[in-house]
């Protein structure tokens, strides 16, 4: 009998983590360049006598080293296992109305799944031809919205002006801009936070800082939202981040350069792949996060990613209508990316 009782959900799919090294992992959006030098000298001289001991529930040292380079105070700031936590905390605090949120039809697949999981009722807005957000789509009566920019898996970013309209359109809806890969390329909202006190900016140390290992992500908003926020997590779980974790990311949100050098080299490397792309007749999307979505011609997609698996280079297929004729292949080193397109090169020239 208790088997009925078993609530059941469709989850999330990750993308695959190989078991050997010795491959080319393109699949996942992570950084292909390590941390800091910063969180390297946390992990070699940690006191590791302090693990016996609970960590600050209230994260100050993290949350007021990222409110000081927003150029915000700690209140504002809001930090959790990664920025699929921080979203699942905002889920449960602030999408509680009996009318439906609202995102985008083909966008980052953990939306519906935390949607079933929480019970939030929502409706997806289907993107256009070209593969974009409809701003309009987003004015009719709704229960929240959650967007990202860029979009995932397209990489297709819009402009403040865009999330402005949005904004202005529901001020009675927290609305979530989801800006995991906002630093390569795209244009943030956060200096419309004071501006907006329904705005909610949710980022991650995953992608541009290197720290997906460590699963650090943050939301800022104003003070009340954050307060919210925090209600919600002390109620779930006090401890979420451990002392270790609070350490490294204060480390790589303190060295600026060092990110600013990381996330100039991959879109470097992304311009680069794309115009490679290009010329094996690929379709590609334009990218401003840190990897591309890409049509190949002459081969499916579904068979293309299994030959590139074969050969060791993973990049992700989704098999789901209007994405199956595509890939996402994240942005690796300059030598993985020609890798992968000395790989490509020879798959393309044995089916022709």
């Amino acid at each position: 009998m208790w088997r009925q009782y078993i609530r059941k959900v469709e989850p999330y799919t990750p993308g695959e983590q190989p078991d050997s090294d010795n491959v080319i992992k393109l699949n996942t959006n992570e950084n292909p360049y390590p941390p800091c030098e910063g969180v390297k000298r946390v992990l070699s001289t940690f006191d590791t006598d302090t693990l016996r001991k609970y960590p600050d529930p209230n994260v100050k040292a993290l949350r007021t080293a990222i409110a000081d380079y927003y150029n915000l105070s700690m209140e504002n700031v809001f930090v959790g296992v990664g920025s699929d936590d921080v979203i699942a905390m905002c889920y449960m605090t602030f999408f509680n109305s009996p009318k439906p949120i609202l995102f985008p039809d083909i966008t980052y697949s953990f939306y519906d799944v935390w949607a079933d999981e929480f019970r939030v009722p929502y409706k997806t807005k289907a993107l256009d031809d070209e593969y974009r957000i409809v701003a309009s789509d987003y004015a009719e009566d709704n229960g929240g919205i959650i967007i990202p920019n860029p979009n995932a898996p397209t990489g297709i970013a819009e402009g403040k002006d865009f999330f402005t309209e949005i904004l202005n359109n529901n001020p009675d809806s927290i609305v979530i801009i989801d800006e995991a890969y906002v630093d390569f390329g795209a244009e943030s909202v956060i200096d419309l936070i004071g501006e907006y006190e329904n705005l909610i900016v949710v980022r991650t140390f995953s992608k541009s800082r290197s720290l997906a290992g460590s699963r650090i992500g943050f939301a800022l908003g104003n003070a009340e939202a954050v307060r919210a926020l925090h209600d919600v997590k002390y109620s779930f779980n006090s401890y979420t981040m451990d002392r270790i974790t609070i350490e490294l990311g204060v480390e790589a949100i303190k060295d600026d350069e060092y990110f600013r050098e990381c996330v100039s080299k991959i879109i470097c490397t992304k311009k680069q792949t794309q115009d490679s792309l290009r010329n094996l007749g690929f379709e590609v999307f334009e990218s401003a996060a840190n990897f591309l979505l890409v049509k190949p011609k002459g081969i499916s997609a579904e068979e293309l990613y299994t030959q590139l698996k074969n050969r060791g280079i993973f990049v992700r297929y989704f098999n789901k209508p209007r994405l199956s004729d595509y890939l996402r292949i994240t942005i690796g080193t300059d030598e993985e990316m020609d890798k992968l397109t000395e790989a490509l090169q020879s798959i393309l020239e044995a089916v022709q």
